[in-house]
């Protein structure tokens, strides 16, 4: 009982944690410099170069510590080490704090690139949020407690193995393939003030999802197989098709078929 009540806690530490991360992540990328963190653009500027580099290597510490223990592989031999309950908190605890460290650390480049003013401003701080609320609301259209390590926690608490996810596509994942990853490059992308290092931030980040879910639907179609390949030939990965443009081709398809 007392390890199933630690696992559980640590579930929730972990989880804690990621908040933390996840709102220095909306003040850091939206510049929000008065909310007390430290942001994209904040920080007294040093040397363009030392800058790059700095940035690029705290970029790809994320980029690998978030890829490789996503990797089946690494999760069998990791599982081996640890509880396979604690698995998914150990994960989401190490991304989180990677990516504390890369708010931290981060040397800004605060020469602009562009910079909108007036609606189209405003517009593009709507966009901006849109993203954010479709990275959220992706995550619980499919399992937002099983995806940070909070539903395996409690089933270590009852003593019960955590039933493996169904394949299932709920709402903005039949629209597109990574709702979630889409809404992380809306939110990168849209800002009225684009300095050259939120541009080197959003551009890594973009090459970093695109071989992410290259990597991801390997995983997926081990996983499901048929029914995964099936899906890949029928959504896009991240940009929608025009739903009504696709409505009407199959309306049209399936009068032809009836006539």
């Amino acid at each position: 009982m007392f390890a199933r009540l630690l696992i559980m806690f640590y579930a929730i530490a972990s989880y804690t944690i990621f908040l933390v991360s996840f709102a220095w992540a909306l003040a850091f990328v939206g510049n929000y410099g008065q909310l007390g963190a430290k942001t994209i653009d904040s920080g007294a500027a040093g040397s363009v170069a030392e800058a790059v580099v700095v940035d690029v290597l705290l970029l790809t510490l994320f980029a690998l510590q978030h890829s490789v223990m996503a990797r089946p592989a690494f999760k069998r031999w990791w599982t081996s080490i640890i509880p396979s309950a604690a698995e998914r908190s150990t994960y989401v605890l190490l991304s989180s704090l990677v990516l504390l460290l890369l708010f931290w650390q981060w040397r800004p480049i605060p020469m602009p690139v562009w910079h909108i003013e007036g609606l189209a401003a405003h517009l593009l701080i709507g966009i901006h949020w849109l993203g954010w609320l479709i990275a959220l609301s992706s995550t619980y259209m499919i399992d937002h407690f099983d995806l940070f390590g909070l539903r395996q926690g409690f089933s270590a608490l009852r003593g019960t193995q955590t039933p493996g996810q169904p394949f299932k596509t709920p709402l903005l994942y039949r629209l597109v393939r990574h709702p979630l990853m889409l809404g992380f490059l809306i939110a990168f992308w849209a800002t009225p003030e684009m300095s050259v290092g939120h541009l080197l931030f959003a551009a890594l980040s973009t090459g970093y999802i695109l071989a992410g879910v290259q990597l991801e639907e390997r995983d997926l179609i081990a996983a499901f197989g048929e029914t995964y390949t099936r899906y890949r030939q029928q959504v896009p990965m991240l940009l929608p098709r025009l739903i009504v443009g696709r409505r009407s081709a199959e309306a049209e398809t399936e009068a032809q078929r009836s006539s």
